[in-house]
């Protein structure tokens, strides 16, 4: 017996020495701190890590500690010590300026004020004759910010020796946008239920919150809005508020505040009257009292996210009112209590447009300057509805007297949802880093978020959630990617694409240089290869219906034609693509002449825009030479075997990734491949019955009829 027990612990023994039986399940997202190994750096780390001054006395600052302690015990197996002030022996100093007046003497006035109140610095300092790090800022929320980007140095085995980093984030509203109803559904969620658990709060507090705000903190979110925009009048009442109260209690510490959707018919449903009509005395007053009433259970409110008079939802327009009247409404009931609007332009009349496009530009257009000075106006990045691929949406550049605040969507709607592997960094900086040449040349998208285009101090970006109940959070372990590149470029919209995907993958699997080469190149290329295997040239909306998954090109006949693909590829035997120049619908006129010039012409126009822009025949010829119906299927299957490559990649690391996430993201990755395939049959077959043309060489027979996959309907699609 006893030797038979000798030998289970000799095999467990072992089983921990080899990495891929330990079980990873995703749940502690970048934030592994993975024992540093085989680095140059490691007795700097160490040392480094002796003896840390913190003298802080805050709930903020404990936290910091409490990080410091469970990061470098994984890393570096070490027990650093601490002090509440510098001494000969400290190696690490987090303070802020006032804590540490004789030590930020050394750093000029004008530093410390452009800091603000979230910026920090990481600087190597001589104290008391000893080569010094510290880690400084005016608050302690900065410096939270600054010891968790100290830690992503080590996490991913940079040089400290030199260290002289100043980070101020560029925009001021970094939020998530949780689109999750008060039953934990969650609409477009792919990840499992809501993790707020409303009906155990207030009096429960699950750890997840905790780490839901560590996480967040960690890449400098500092907001969430707790409820779908298609929101429920219910959670403005007292008994979610104490619910919600004890949500904002738990992320305080953690610089993040809580912001709730505001239903414009609120007044009506809970509040007894029978308008909501936003110049209405009595409504004015309901919503004055109501803020006030949301205050003292919350005395710092972040403010409302408003989604009115669209896809069903009230709003001013029933009224005979314009967006900024409603806005304002809300904005001047929050004002006292330096609260904000944030006022979705995603606003769309009952009846269907001539280009669903121009909707939103036409409304607020004519609005600009016309908002209270606490209103963000949140502007989708494309105008239709966060595709694959979108040009910027026009009003970026069109209302400098007003700010606008970017709205991505981290969930993957329309875009393999929680199965298919798409980092969106690359999407966010494609958008990000767009000309609008509002003001000339270099006017980007980013420089009209961050305010630095026109002067705006109230800034933001918001990121509508992936974030759910699965251990992992997010469903895919690669989804976990795009919550992570949002939170990087909310901070500062300058990042690039590949450094995130470098910095999340050595944090989340490892350093290992192969394993981080591979890692990089599977993300960089996801989103290019989702684009090809779904809406290659410019092609929109095509997806399924309702549910948005898989295939739809044939989606027709529906109570609105905006809702429908065959309003988005008008395809037929004289082509495909939507023509928005001056011969078609004109929304090319909404953007700056300098576009509109660029983007009408065939021979200038981003053939990633071409369909986007332009109803073209079937024999066009592109750049390539190709016809435009062999460009078309040659993308589709060039997106086919893009995701291959990203398999064969991913098989080649295995050795390198723990059992439990290599087997899912495998899996996942299969799936994505048969989808692709998928994708490109029946969107071939389908478009191929205009064209009357024979696929090119290279692209190989679809499998079944295009009556198969007409007929094939995925059922109970999470996220609906």
């Amino acid at each position: 017996m006893k030797r038979s027990l000798s030998l289970l612990f000799v095999l467990a023994l072992l089983c921990i020495a080899h990495h891929t039986c330990l079980a990873n399940d995703g749940y502690n997202l970048w934030l592994q701190y993975r024992p540093v190994q085989n680095s140059p750096y490691l007795s700097s780390y160490r040392e480094q890590a002796q003896h840390i001054t913190l003298p802080g006395r805050s709930a903020t600052s404990n936290i910091i500690q409490e990080e410091l302690q469970r990061a470098l015990g994984k890393m570096l197996d070490t027990t650093p010590e601490f002090s509440n002030a510098p001494n000969p022996a400290t190696t690490l100093i987090i303070g802020t300026r006032k804590q540490l007046p004789e030590l930020s003497a050394t750093v000029d006035d004008e530093t410390w004020n452009n800091l603000g109140t979230e910026g920090f610095i990481i600087r190597r300092i001589q104290h008391n004759g000893k080569n010094t790090l510290w880690i400084a800022g005016n608050t302690d929320q900065a410096l939270l910010y600054g010891t968790f980007d100290f830690l992503k140095l080590l996490q991913t085995h940079q040089d400290i020796s030199s260290l002289d980093i100043t980070s101020i984030p560029k925009t001021k509203i970094r939020v998530l946008n949780h689109w999750d109803n008060p039953d934990r559904t969650v609409e477009r969620g792919y990840a499992g239920s809501s993790i707020w658990d409303w009906h155990r709060l207030p009096d429960y507090i699950k750890p997840q919150y905790i780490d839901y705000a560590r996480a967040n903190a960690s890449i400098g979110i500092n907001g969430t809005v707790l409820t779908n925009v298609n929101a429920n009048a219910q959670v403005l009442t007292p008994y979610f508020l104490k619910k919600v109260a004890a949500l904002a209690d738990t992320f305080r510490p953690y610089g993040i505040k809580v912001y709730l959707t505001a239903r414009f018919s609120a007044p009506i449903e809970i509040g007894g009257l029978d308008t909501a009509d936003p110049v209405n005395p009595d409504v004015q007053q309901w919503w004055d009292e109501k803020v006030n009433e949301i205050y003292q259970y919350i005395p710092d409110f972040g403010g409302f996210l408003v989604k009115a008079d669209s896809e069903g939802q009230p709003g001013p327009q029933n009224y005979n009112r314009t967006q900024a009247e409603g806005a304002n409404m809300l904005a001047k009931a929050l004002q006292a209590h330096q609260g904000i609007v944030m006022w979705r332009a995603f606003v769309y009349s009952n009846e269907t447009p001539d280009d669903r496009a121009k909707q939103a530009y036409n409304e607020f257009k004519p609005l600009d300057g016309k908002f209270e000075d606490n209103v963000l106006v949140q502007v989708k990045n494309g105008a239709i509805d966060f595709q694959p691929r979108e040009p910027f949406h026009p009003l970026f550049g069109a209302m400098p007297k007003t700010p606008l605040m970017m709205e991505f969507q981290i969930t993957q709607e329309y875009l393999g949802q929680g199965t298919h592997l798409v980092f969106l960094g690359s999407l966010f900086e494609e958008v990000l880093d767009t000309d609008t040449y509002a003001e000339g040349p270099g006017s980007t998208v980013a420089k009209v978020v961050d305010g630095s285009l026109d002067d705006h101090a109230l800034t933001g970006m918001a990121g509508v959630s992936n974030i759910g109940t699965d251990r992992n959070w997010t469903g895919h372990q690669f989804g976990q990617a795009n919550w992570y590149a949002f939170g990087k470029l909310a901070w500062n919209p300058a990042e690039s694409a590949a450094d995130i995907a470098q910095e999340w993958s050595r944090m989340t699997f490892g350093n290992d240089e192969e394993l981080a080469t591979k890692v990089k190149r599977i993300m960089l290329q996801s989103h290019e290869a989702v684009v090809n295997y779904m809406t290659p040239l410019g092609l929109h909306h095509i997806m399924g219906w309702s549910h948005h998954y898989g295939p739809g090109p044939w989606v027709t006949d529906k109570h609105r034609d905006d809702w429908t693909s065959t309003y988005y590829h008008q395809a037929g035997p004289d082509g495909i693509g939507f023509d928005r120049t001056a011969s078609g619908s004109n929304a090319l006129s909404q953007y700056a002449p300098e576009i509109q010039q660029q983007y009408s012409d065939l021979s200038t126009c981003p053939e990633k825009y071409l369909l986007w822009f332009h109803h073209l025949p079937w024999d066009y010829t592109m750049k390539s030479g190709n016809t435009l119906w062999n460009e078309i299927a040659l993308h589709y299957q060039k997106g086919v075997d893009q995701t291959q490559d990203m398999l064969d990649d991913w098989k080649s690391i295995q050795n390198h990734v723990d059992d439990q996430r290599y087997d899912q993201v495998l899996a996942f990755l299969q799936i994505q491949h048969n989808e692709a395939k998928w994708w490109r049959d029946a969107c071939l077959l389908y478009f191929q019955q205009f064209s009357k043309k024979d696929l090119p060489e290279g692209v190989p027979q679809p499998e079944y009829s295009l009556d198969h996959y007409q007929n094939y309907t995925p059922v109970f699609v999470p996220g609906i």
